[in-house]
């Protein structure tokens, strides 16, 4: 329970949600997974799929076509990632608010979809930058309500396995999405042209799907007499009021402090091509590594996060990232140092992607679930955002051997400090 502030408005309580078995659940057997994650899960394979094509060239076009230095690529890279922190706070309380989760999640989709064929027309950093956080919005406006969306159909006991449903085929996407990218480039003569015209309808379909096939939710039911009046409730005040509570504050204190101390996975596969010498032209799979194994524990390690708690899983998931930058700074042209880099790569996602939402929505009650969501987003977005900055001038500066050198002692340093702020509550 959160502890009012008397000086200020209280903050929410949460109340326990409850776990009963689904309709037509034997006693003892997992309820299956619900309508609406089946549906947005579907929805984010077909998005993740354009998305990746483009993910998947961007670092290549943008350093080899482009010209760009490491420092201008890393401002690029974390405006990519980090603008859309601005709005996530927007898009979870206007969920709340007017309980349109899924219009708001609706329009995140388009928004992003409108903006791949903008990227056939910009040619210069600024054109670049603008499209790109204009396509950030949109998944800055999304991710909240969806996250929101995933959450409210889950029994308690059961979020973890459910986002890591979610996650496994959103990244069931981002694996078709660099074979596409691929292909198209070693198949057109205008490869990125093209990459950028099929990734645009891709992204067309997938909300096309989304105002088809995924179910919309009533907002949960304001508490009546005596609760107060409900605009009040769900007012941005009161969802920033969550963060007096002490498990989503130690929540996302310590989603933003890892954030800071994370390297973006441009500059990962940049580093691999250095330690391995791959060619240019397999750079486009690299992503494909990530994403299967993404693919293959996220599921794994949602229901093991249910079971043995989900800030362990999460920090794990840290320690096998720290792995990954360990054997990256030892080089060396060993021919399973690809394949170990990806593994842990994708090993950190899985362990931490889905988790952390799972473990934030413990501590946010029903009716500020898509604020309470966006406070972790956006500080971990925004960490992420300074960070991709940081890297790229230490890299800029001092080479990339060093920069990751300073990025493995602080992403240590960050998890030994988190593993003591770990929250109560999982």
């Amino acid at each position: 329970m959160y502890v009012a502030d008397s000086r200020g408005t209280p903050a929410p309580t949460v109340t326990p949600e409850p776990s009963a078995a689904a309709p037509g659940t034997q006693p003892g057997r997992r309820a299956a997974l619900a309508p609406t994650v089946l549906a947005l899960g579907t929805v984010s394979l077909i998005t993740d799929v354009s998305s990746e094509m483009v993910a998947a060239v961007l670092p290549l076009y943008l350093v080899a076509g482009l010209g760009l230095s490491p420092l201008g690529f890393g401002l690029l890279d974390g405006l990519y990632n980090g603008v859309s922190a601005l709005v996530r706070l927007a898009g979870g309380h206007l969920g709340d608010r007017f309980g349109r989760h899924k219009a708001l999640a609706g329009t995140g989709y388009a928004l992003s979809a409108l903006c791949k064929p903008l990227l056939l027309l910009a040619h210069t950093l600024p054109a670049i930058g603008a499209v790109l956080a204009l396509d950030r919005t949109g998944k800055g406006l999304r991710t909240a309500p969806r996250d929101a969306l995933i959450s409210l159909a889950a029994a308690p006991e059961d979020r973890g396995r459910a986002f890591g449903a979610h996650r496994a085929m959103d990244t069931a996407g981002a694996l078709i999405g660099p074979v596409l990218a691929f292909l198209i480039l070693r198949g057109a003569a205008d490869g990125y042209d093209a990459v950028f015209t099929v990734s645009a309808c891709v992204a067309a379909l997938g909300v096309l799907v989304l105002v088809l096939f995924v179910p919309g939710r009533p907002a949960p039911a304001r508490p009546a007499a005596g609760a107060g009046n409900a605009d009040e409730r769900v007012s941005l005040r009161a969802s920033l009021g969550l963060l007096r509570g002490r498990d989503l504050r130690r929540t996302g204190l310590c989603a933003l402090l890892l954030g800071l101390c994370t390297v973006s996975d441009g500059f990962v596969f940049l580093l691999l091509q250095r330690a391995t010498g791959i060619a240019d032209r397999w750079f486009a799979l690299l992503p494909l590594g990530t994403a299967a194994a993404f693919f293959l524990l996220a599921l794994p390690l949602g229901r093991l996060a249910d079971r043995i708690g989900r800030t362990r899983v999460f920090l794990g998931g840290h320690l096998a990232l720290l792995l990954a930058y360990g054997l990256l700074l030892a080089g060396g042209h060993h021919p399973w140092l690809p394949y170990a880099v990806l593994l842990l790569h994708g090993g950190f996602y899985a362990a931490t992607d889905g988790v952390l939402m799972a473990a934030a929505a413990a501590a946010v009650p029903g009716e500020h679930r898509g604020g309470g969501l966006a406070l972790v987003q956006t500080g971990q977005a925004l960490a992420r955002f300074a960070a991709a900055l940081g890297f790229g001038a230490a890299w800029t500066f001092w080479g990339p051997r060093p920069a990751l050198g300073v990025a493995v002692v602080l992403l240590a340093a960050a998890v030994a400090v988190c593993a003591r702020l770990r929250p109560g509550a999982d």
